[in-house]
């Protein structure tokens, strides 16, 4: 571009990459002298653009943040990740609305050069997904901001919540960290009225807002594994014992950590993940009818400890196997 407007829009696309840009490095890549290129910021300021100029022996100018979002400028890299992220993101459910997605892609393809939608759709008409769309309920924008402002600062929350069982309340909340996981957001965090460990899911937040004060967060707390323990020891009807000979990966090649717990079973034995050796499994479901068969696909020996309706379950499908496996 050797016209003045696509030396600004050069300008734009150079201080979009971040970091401070001198006078002299601006005024080389846009082959101008140095009064040129202010006279270029200054026409980014006139249309709302928020370049900031700094001052000293390594001064020059960047990029601020403005109070609204300022004109973009991708590389056709750039565009095809920003729209197969967006892709990836409804499909994922990873999303506060399906529209938000759906217009962002539409914007940004609307000013795609040819080639680049092309090479786009070339991608979009091949690609094949292994497991459906989700349909998970989004949560709120706002809501999810003002979470995340409260993690990053450490301030205390109010939230307004819709339990599973439909009872809506006020409660407080320390929040630790935001947690993506298949297809949901939660936050996770400490009732400080109570002091216990919790976790919400962010679609069931009606409204959240800052309280006064801040909190220390545990040292050292990993917020996804919370989360990943926590539905392993949430309270649904069934609460199920086994023992299961082998090894770590194979026991959670089937029951992953946010279905179940391990624990060694001889106290006091060195813990070695990769060794063959009794483990016991906790775990708690609604439901029992779809354990059989994980039980059966892992291939190793198991004891259930109860309860009782499971032993009952797993014969009848051992059972039916060996029925169906003496037709001819």
């Amino acid at each position: 571009m050797s016209r003045p407007t696509g030396r600004v829009l050069i300008l734009l696309e150079l201080l979009q990459a971040g970091g401070i840009r001198t006078v002299a490095e601006l005024a080389d890549r846009l082959g101008v002298d140095g009064r040129t290129v202010r006279r270029y910021v200054d026409q980014l300021v006139d249309l709302d653009v928020p370049v900031e100029a700094v001052r000293g022996r390594y001064g020059g100018y960047r990029l601020g943040s403005g109070y609204r979002l300022p004109p973009l400028m991708f590389s056709d890299d750039e565009a095809l990740a920003v729209l197969l992220g967006l892709v990836a993101g409804r499909r994922s459910g990873l999303m506060t609305t399906d529209a938000a997605g759906e217009t962002a892609a539409a914007k940004i393809r609307r000013v795609l050069p040819e080639r680049v939608t092309r090479r786009l759709d070339t991608v979009l008409e091949s690609l094949a997904f292994t497991a459906p769309p989700t349909a998970f309920a989004h949560p709120d924008a706002e809501v999810l901001l003002t979470v995340a402002d409260a993690v990053r600062h450490r301030r205390p929350l109010s939230i307004k919540y819709t339990d599973r069982n439909g009872r809506r309340g006020e409660r407080p909340l320390h929040a630790y960290g935001i947690v993506a996981h298949a297809g949901r957001w939660y936050v996770t965090g400490t009732d400080p009225e109570i002091g216990e460990d919790r976790t919400f899911r962010l679609d069931r937040i009606a409204g959240a807002r800052c309280l006064p004060g801040t909190f220390d967060v545990p040292a050292g707390l990993d917020t996804a594994q919370r989360v990943v323990s926590g539905f392993a020891t949430a309270e649904y009807r069934h609460e199920v014992t086994l023992r299961i000979h082998g090894t770590v990966d194979q026991i959670r090649a089937r029951l992953p950590a946010g279905v179940a717990s391990l624990e060694e079973v001889a106290p006091g034995v060195a813990a070695d993940p990769t060794a063959e050796r009794w483990r016991r499994v906790e775990l708690r479901a609604e439901r029992l009818d779809w354990l059989p068969p994980v039980l059966a696909s892992l291939d190793r020996p198991f004891v259930i400890e109860r309860p009782d309706e499971l032993r009952d379950l797993v014969v009848a499908l051992a059972d039916r196997l060996a029925s169906n496996a003496r037709q001819t």
